[in-house]
């Protein structure tokens, strides 16, 4: 599965399915307009955060059907733009998705890659 403005420089999708079971690579905080890499990473979560929702209505499905996320920070310690992004997408506390948040050394000037699981539903809307 492929997302309108994003590709992998390596000859992978954005994200794969199997039946009710989706699972993406790595989503960046690339422009999806520009496709440049923004300097902060305010602003790569905004856009990592675009890329989840485009996903996730590329497969036909909302965030409500994503079971786990994990999260790759270059500084893992420095949350905020990552948790009001998440707040935004996620704001009932009682339905959020499990998230993991690993340190990493990123490439290309990525400060922030997010992949996640999730379990497709078949209710109306989803």
């Amino acid at each position: 599965m492929d997302l309108q403005g994003f590709t992998h420089a390596n000859p992978v999708p954005a994200a794969s399915r199997i039946g009710p079971f989706l699972a993406s690579g790595a989503l960046t905080g690339r422009d999806p307009v520009s496709g440049e890499m923004p300097p902060s990473l305010d602003e790569q979560c905004v856009n990592a955060f675009v890329h989840v929702r485009e996903l996730m209505a590329a497969a036909g499905s909302s965030p409500d059907d994503i079971l786990k996320v994990t999260v790759h920070l270059v500084d893992y310690r420095e949350r905020g733009a990552l948790n009001r992004e998440w707040l935004a997408l996620f704001p009932n506390a009682g339905s959020r998705p499990a998230r993991q948040v690993m340190k990493a050394d990123l490439d290309g000037g990525a400060l922030i890659h997010v992949d996640l699981i999730a379990v497709l539903s078949d209710r109306p809307g989803h």
